[in-house]
């Protein structure tokens, strides 16, 4: 008798097929579909490890600074509080000392900002020294990090206050607002860059229980409070930034019935309620900055996905019945980040030439979409950008915390 055994190798599985003959012969076909496959072709630790080594150095023996450094007289908390002022919003000229009025889009330069400055910050250096060990195992990178978490959550001194009460104030007008919550996606590499040195032992237990503590009594106000459900009702990019933040602190507490409420509200509202046929956002449209807008949604909506996403469920690939999806976002907007000369809605009135950037929605959907065009597009775009308002608008920042 012969056996022939052919076993033929794909991207993802592979198929054995025997053939009875006279004699044991054993053949071993290998038919690579694709050979230059994403996986291969892509290395995100190579094309990282210069940049984040070069800012990790930079932020090594930085002192933690956290918003109980800096404190305005405007706000109506204590030191602990976040404080932050509406962007777009300022003084009346024909009543200099009554309420403040809105120009969408247009954002006051005479806003108190170093509570915000100082949470971005943080956020870029946990997301540089969390990098910094994700390629190295060097644990000085983790004990580096380890100082500020001390500071920002632990240190009664120091530590901030787990709630937003007085974030995105205005004058006259609010002492705080729920939208305001936007803010704390800078939040979202901190834990990540905590769940990335967790195996270095830099973080002790009970620091780790405190943390994670901190962040349970956030989400619980995040999903509690009139400003917390305020925002995630809003109906554009806040509320999928609400969700975001949700997705991210509930993964790093454990708190598996907030990432389902996560999944469905992605399926059932954002998605469905957000995107247009044509896989455009018609409410950042609509703004001042409709191209800024409408690419930071797209990327935070991805953020969300790639949170979300399991080994047994890629949120990616989620579509709801009319045929909305990630993919549909993307095949909109991708052609206008490659070139935004063929935008052909208005352009915004603010930093239309800072856009784009290393969008996270090209690298999360290049790689869950299997999509290489995405991913060298995402590969040639600014990843040192320097604009405030930039890297405000740029909750991700550090690839390797969110794909290992």
């Amino acid at each position: 008798m012969w056996y022939i055994i052919v076993i033929q190798f794909s991207q993802h599985k592979f198929k054995m097929s025997l053939i009875v003959r006279s004699k044991l012969i054993i053949v071993v076909a290998l038919t690579f579909v694709n050979c230059t496959t994403t996986q291969s072709a892509f290395n995100l630790k190579k094309i990282e490890n210069d940049r984040v080594l070069k800012a990790a150095k930079l932020y090594l023996h930085t002192e933690p600074m956290t918003i109980t450094n800096s404190t305005c007289e405007r706000s109506a908390g204590t030191p602990h509080d976040f404080y932050s002022e509406g962007d777009y919003w300022w003084p009346d000229v024909l009543h200099p000392e009554g309420p403040y009025i809105r120009k969408d889009g247009m954002t006051n330069p005479d806003n108190f900002t170093a509570h915000r400055e100082a949470l971005i910050r943080f956020s870029q250096i946990s997301g540089a020294l969390a990098s910094a060990y994700i390629l190295t195992h060097n644990r000085k990178y983790a004990d580096e990090l380890v100082r500020h978490l001390r500071a920002w959550f632990i240190d009664e001194k120091t530590k901030m206050n787990p709630n937003l009460l007085y974030a995105q104030a205005v004058k006259g007008v609010a002492t705080g607002r729920g939208i305001g919550i936007i803010d704390t996606i800078h939040l979202i590499e901190v834990v990540k860059a905590i769940q990335a040195i967790e195996a270095s032992s830099a973080l002790s237990k009970a620091d780790l229980t405190t943390i994670q503590s901190w962040f349970s009594s956030y989400l619980h106000w995040l999903t509690t409070h009139e400003y917390g459900i305020a925002e995630r009702e809003n109906g554009n990019n806040h509320s999928v930034c609400w969700t975001m933040q949700v997705a991210a602190f509930a993964d790093f507490t454990q708190n598996n019935s907030m990432m389902d409420f996560c999944r469905a509200f992605y399926k059932n509202t954002l998605l469905p309620n957000q995107m247009a046929a044509n896989g455009s956002f018609p409410l950042e449209l609509q703004r001042t900055k409709p191209y800024g807008y409408s690419i930071f949604n797209l990327d935070v909506m991805a953020n969300l996905c790639q949170i979300l996403s399991t080994k047994k469920e890629n949120v990616f690939a989620f579509t709801t019945p009319d045929g909305k999806n990630l993919a549909l976002g993307l095949q909109f907007l991708a052609p206008y980040i490659q070139d935004k000369t063929q935008w052909p809605y208005q352009q915004d009135v603010m930093y239309w030439d800072q856009w784009p950037v290393r969008q996270s929605s090209l690298l999360f959907g290049g790689i869950a979409l299997h999509n290489e065009k995405y991913l060298k597009l995402w590969h040639s775009l600014n990843a040192d950008f320097t604009s405030p308002e930039i890297i405000r608008n740029m909750p991700m920042r550090y690839p390797l915390l969110w794909v290992r």
